[in-house]
């Protein structure tokens, strides 16, 4: 059964971003799992309201997308966000997990690979993270993989990004995403960055300057029938970036703790992840959100330029 927009039922797009995706304006996709799992309270509903305001301050319409009592909802409105940030047991979903959690009726943030695929859905193009999911270091023992890497391959999404998160093994995640015929373009640098740092020093073939020049990607893979993701690397600022020092020696801290403890599985990437942030004193988080911020403003900015009405015809709904 379907809706009148198409979507079934289970998927329900907020009026302000179903008004700006029919009239062909800009719309930027954010994830929740950053707000649920990602952030401490009450810091996760400030950056949520932040982010979305973020989106609105570049004349764009947000749709943060989460999924609440068995509905997926592209685009919450102020109390929902609030539930996102403040209700206990919130699930973490994947791709994989929404039939089951949409079938039992469960609430929980989505991942990268749910929310490209839910935007996608919808129409929307254009999503910005902090970072991506890859291939784990331990990756020929474990086959550990995230599921944003092979969801990516046949997304047709615009996510902008600060790399991949630099506890996995970036070349080998890169590389993945070479043979998954994903596209990945450096936003004024030709260095992939490195989530918390600046550079993963991993050179990149392709680099863009202006939100227009991404855009002008997107239409060209539209031209050329290409459903895989576009991936727009944008570094974090050298002055917000994470000593790389200091990053180095936490992380290899984090994974001989990882090894010891036997952290394996869908465990080890937020075991990885708050032992940074303790052993950083914050600083981790802090460049995260740096991250964050710049990715989401950036978003907006290319949704415009991808946006079919031009903007100073545009009247955003909120």
């Amino acid at each position: 059964m379907k809706s009148d927009n198409g979507l079934s039922p289970a998927v329900v797009v907020a009026e302000a971003a179903r008004i700006a995706i029919d009239a062909g304006l800009p719309v930027v996709a954010l994830e929740s799992t950053i707000i649920s799992h990602g952030l401490p309270k009450p810091r996760n509903l400030q950056v949520a309201l932040e982010l979305e305001d973020l989106v609105r301050s570049g004349s764009a319409c947000p749709a943060t997308v989460a999924v609440l009592d068995g509905v997926a909802r592209i685009g919450l409105t102020e109390a929902e966000l609030v539930r996102v940030a403040s209700e206990e047991g919130f699930r973490k979903l994947g791709l994989r997990d929404l039939p089951a959690a949409m079938a039992s009726g469960a609430s929980g943030a989505t991942t990268v690979s749910a929310t490209a695929y839910l935007a996608g859905l919808a129409g929307i193009r254009v999503f910005a993270t902090g970072g991506l999911g890859g291939v784990h270091r331990d990756w020929m023992a474990s086959w550990d993989e995230s599921a944003d890497l092979e969801v990516l391959s046949r997304c047709s999404i615009t996510i902008v990004c600060a790399g991949i998160k630099s506890i996995l093994d970036v070349p080998a995640s890169l590389q993945r995403l070479e043979t998954l015929s994903v596209t990945v373009v450096g936003y004024r640098t030709e260095m992939f960055p490195g989530f918390y740092i600046t550079s993963s020093g991993e050179a990149l073939d392709w680099s863009v300057d202006t939100p227009d020049a991404v855009a002008s990607i997107m239409r060209k893979q539209d031209e050329l029938g290409i459903s895989s993701a576009l991936v727009v690397a944008n570094p974090v600022s050298l002055s917000e970036q994470l000593d790389p020092s200091l990053h180095d020696e936490v992380l290899d801290e984090a994974l001989a703790a990882a090894e010891r403890g036997g952290v394996r599985g869908q465990a080890l990437t937020p075991f990885l992840l708050d032992f940074m942030r303790k052993g950083t004193s914050e600083g981790s988080l802090e460049a995260n959100l740096a991250a964050v911020r710049a990715n989401t403003a950036l978003a907006a900015k290319i949704a415009n330029s991808w946006a079919t009405t031009p903007i100073s015809r545009a009247r955003v709904p909120r």
